[in-house]
């Protein structure tokens, strides 16, 4: 069966990012020949490099070219010379926004041969999803300042949450869990509702109507804070968290770690509606200190390349990818910090290429 050649943007970024960006291409051609996937890349040099040069986050009309696009795969952004906040605001939050990227996608799992802090866990304690709202919540940017750099100034940050945001991003979750298929069938809603009594009411009455349509899912429910006590004591509980923006930026990272760090996780921001265009990236950063060392861990980006390929439409391809990286740190890697996986970044993503 032939389809249309699958569109890429592809955004390496600053710092190491490129450097990960290029194993996970090269796992993409590995697998492409393989499993005779067809697609085309386009390089974007959006990052802090650009700003820096231009004074721009995202050029006029780059989103309308990027919505030609079937998937967006970032590397990584965030560049020393970059004030905070002017890099996650004007591209990632801005592309989150425009391209109604309302799903985060955060699968937590630990490999075979990654260590976890957690003592007596293995890969059969830690396999959950968190999926986010991407969209809403403290990141819409409502609010100022009065008298601002006086003794008396007042700062303002109002989170918005919408019925239409809530119940999306709540039924995708649904919907997901089902397809997840595993034996728990729950899907958990982590929120803080006995004290954020009227965005985080509207989340749990909304939780509640729509579990009705849902009754071979379990609708469980944490308080965030108990849930960050759950996620270390007993991992093994979850099934699939959906959670608000904020809550869930804050326990996937916790998340992360417990998975074995950043250098493995990766997320997808994902517009589910037909036509819509996602984003795929690792969650690590652009750790300036080793750009060109050739050290960097490139496995969460071809996690992530992974991740794209599943929800482009070949879940296949997706799995051969996955359970490739399984291979490699089961049975090849040393360790997952930089410098200390016994292979160079290059030399990884060819472990994995093998092992397809």
């Amino acid at each position: 069966m032939s389809k249309t050649p699958l569109k890429i943007a592809v955004i390496g970024g600053d710092g190491t990012g490129p450097e990960v960006t290029r194993e996970a291409l090269k796992v993409l051609k590995a697998v492409g020949a393989k499993d005779g996937i067809e697609y085309r890349t386009q390089d974007f040099d959006f990052g802090g490099a650009r700003y820096l040069r231009t004074g721009e986050t995202l050029p006029a009309g780059a989103v309308d070219e990027l919505r030609r696009f079937d998937a967006i795969f970032l590397g990584a952004v965030g560049h020393p010379d970059v004030p905070p906040g002017v890099l996650e605001k004007g591209l990632l939050l801005e592309l989150r926004f425009q391209l109604d990227q309302y799903i985060n996608l955060r699968p937590v799992k630990l490999f075979p041969g990654v260590e976890t802090p957690l003592k007596d866990r293995g890969p059969a304690d830690i396999d959950f999803v968190v999926v986010r709202e991407n969209t809403e919540d403290l990141y819409c940017g409502v609010g100022g300042f009065l008298k601002k750099n006086t003794a008396d100034e007042v700062a303002s940050q109002t989170a918005v949450y919408t019925r239409k945001g809530c119940e999306r991003c709540i039924r995708w979750a649904f919907e997901f869990t089902r397809r997840r298929n595993n034996p728990k069938k729950m899907l958990t809603l982590v929120a803080k509702t006995n004290v954020l009594t009227f965005g985080h009411d509207l989340w749990w009455r909304t939780f509640q109507q729509v579990s009705k349509e849902y009754p071979d899912i379990k609708a469980d429910y944490n308080h965030v804070d108990a849930c960050c006590m759950w996620m270390v004591k007993n991992p093994d509980y979850y099934d699939v968290i959906v959670t608000t923006n904020m809550f869930g930026d804050i326990i996937t990272d916790l998340a992360a770690v417990i998975q074995g760090g950043l250098g493995v996780a990766a997320g997808g921001n994902i517009n589910p509606d037909p036509g819509g265009v996602s984003m795929f990236e690792p969650m690590g950063g652009s750790a300036p200190k080793y750009t060109n060392q050739n050290v960097i861990n490139p496995i969460a980006a071809i996690n992530a390349m992974g991740m794209l390929l599943e929800h482009t439409g070949y879940p296949r391809s997706g799995e051969r990818v996955l359970n490739a990286i399984m291979r490699v740190t089961g049975t090849k890697m040393k360790g997952q910090a930089a410098g200390k996986m016994g292979y160079s970044t290059q030399q990884v993503g060819d472990l994995v290429c093998e092992a397809l």
